[in-house]
């Protein structure tokens, strides 16, 4: 009973005098260093984590109420939020060298991906030699190739909603998953939701989507968990699941490339320029990130769209008037038509600011001690450029809840040049494929609007606020009617040549 008794006092006495030390450090060092920005009052232990739920709007919350930039503390962790555009464009854009790393994920980066993932490398010769293979393919000019398939599968989703109006929604993520599939594995037809192709993105991408949620995982918080046997063997069979999916997409791009004339995809490329220096399966997991990430975006940004032209008549029959006065009716929108339609790209950059499809941001982690406005964003901190809290910049947005694609436009009807947002991330991690997303986006909204009118049913009000509390967070269910703006039959027949059915 002594030694027992011995034993709890000892480690309640370690306990404080840790708590001791951290606190007279803590004090030493803020009387020679500015301070961290201001954040919610502690709580627990003197810590102010993330929020559980609701990340992104609880963010906002806090900045609005503490700044623009404010500091949350979980242990000896700090998190950096910041929420408004002069302050990530300061903070995050000019000083990318500073914010290019990534916080370490065990989970996600470890367990899951084995650190084959890009997008949560740190910043290192590896991440840099993987980020230019992928960004080379990616440019305007190297994408152009890819248009002939975007064009097919637009067309093929105006047949979707034609055919099945009330499942918009399943139609949007086969579309986005067939677009990703082909343009990374030249996949040579379009896909249907029950290919195991497209079970095989879903489930790969939603398990990733889970491991990347702040604070879901107890081990990035007592990393000796990872040395447990009993620990994390459900992440380990899904790092099985997902390192075949990959192997075998290459594995099918390099057997069609040795036996027919296969078109053009960004894993074909991979094969022929990087295949001597880059180990396979690492390979196999840049060309599978790019396809888990790019078809749930892409879907979702397209989900957003259409619940805004539903809720906001008004600013699609802007859309449709330019449409009809470039384009008009006798044939579908094509990629020439792309600088003369003004309304829909405000239209697109709208909605990604309305309704930004990671709206709590992407994790980066300071390198370097960043001094601004008397604040100090410490090394080691990680730090999120809250895309929600951003596009609710009321300087930059005003009435920023206002869904107003006429804010993107000069006085001339042109597209601004000093306005911006980030919606594909910030520095030196901003998304590589964000030329590509954006030419999916414009072929396929332009070719909706130029089918259909979209409206919001009497009898089923949509809720604009209703989106999922995930990384990549997506329009919960919604009816709306899609009215054909021309002839059923002959907008059938046009879709159908240009698909070739």
């Amino acid at each position: 009973m002594f030694e027992s008794f011995s034993l709890v006092h000892l480690t309640v006495a370690g306990v404080f005098l840790a708590l001791g030390f951290f606190k007279v450090t803590r004090w030493a060092s803020s009387r020679n260093s500015p301070p961290l920005p201001p954040g919610p009052p502690a709580r627990w232990f003197w810590q102010n984590p993330l929020p559980p739920a609701d990340i992104a709007r609880t963010l906002a919350d806090w900045v609005n109420d503490y700044g623009p930039v404010i500091s949350l503390r979980r242990g000896s962790q700090v998190t950096i939020i910041v929420g408004r555009m002069d302050a990530v464009t300061e903070i995050m854009e000019k000083n990318g060298a500073s914010t290019a790393d990534r916080p370490h994920s065990i989970a996600a980066r470890e367990l899951l991906s084995k650190g084959l993932r890009m997008v949560l490398e740190h910043n290192n010769e590896r991440h840099r030699r993987l980020r230019k293979a992928m960004s080379t393919h990616l440019q305007p000019k190297s994408i152009s190739k890819f248009r002939p398939m975007q064009m097919q599968d637009a067309r093929r989703f105006i047949l979707d909603v034609l055919n099945d109006p009330g499942n918009h929604q399943t139609h949007t993520l086969r579309y986005g998953a067939s677009v990703i599939l082909r343009v990374t594995y030249g996949k040579s037809t379009s896909t249907s939701n029950d290919d195991a192709e497209v079970i095989g993105v879903h489930t790969a991408l939603g398990r990733f989507q889970r491991l990347m949620r702040p604070g879901a995982y107890l081990v990035d918080r007592v990393p000796i968990l990872k040395h447990m046997p009993w620990y994390g063997r459900e992440i380990e069979q899904w790092h099985r699941y997902e390192i075949k999916l990959f192997r075998e997409q290459l594995a099918r791009v390099q057997r069609e490339m040795e036996t027919t004339d296969c078109g053009p995809s960004f894993a074909r490329t991979l094969l022929e320029h990087e295949l001597d220096s880059m180990p396979r399966d690492e390979m196999a997991y840049l060309a599978g990130s790019m396809y888990g990430a790019g078809s749930e975006t892409s879907a979702v940004g397209l989900m957003s769209m259409i619940v805004a032209a539903a809720c906001h008549p008004d600013a699609q029959l802007r859309v449709q008037n330019e449409i009809d006065a470039v384009v008009g009716r006798d044939q579908a929108p094509n990629w020439n038509d792309a600088d003369s339609l003004p309304q829909l790209q405000a239209f697109i950059l709208e909605t990604a600011r309305w309704r930004p499809v990671i709206p709590h941001g992407f994790g980066h982690r300071v390198s370097k001690d960043i001094i601004w406005r008397g604040y100090l964003i410490p090394a080691g901190a990680v730090i999120y450029g809250c895309l929600w809290a951003i596009s609710r910049d009321p300087d930059v947005f005003p009435e920023p809840d206002k869904f107003n694609p006429q804010r993107w436009l000069d006085h001339n009807g042109r597209i601004r040049t000093d306005l911006k947002f980030y919606a594909y991330g910030q520095g030196r991690r901003v998304c590589p494929g964000m030329y590509l997303a954006n030419d999916s986006l414009f072929i396929t909204m332009a070719s909706l609007l130029w089918s259909f009118r979209i409206v919001e049913r009497p009898d089923a009000p949509i809720d604009v606020d209703a989106y999922t509390d995930t990384l990549i967070s997506r329009p919960y269910p919604c009816k709306v009617d899609f009215v054909p703006r021309l002839d059923v039959n002959v907008l059938r027949a046009m879709m159908e040549a240009e698909v070739g059915e």
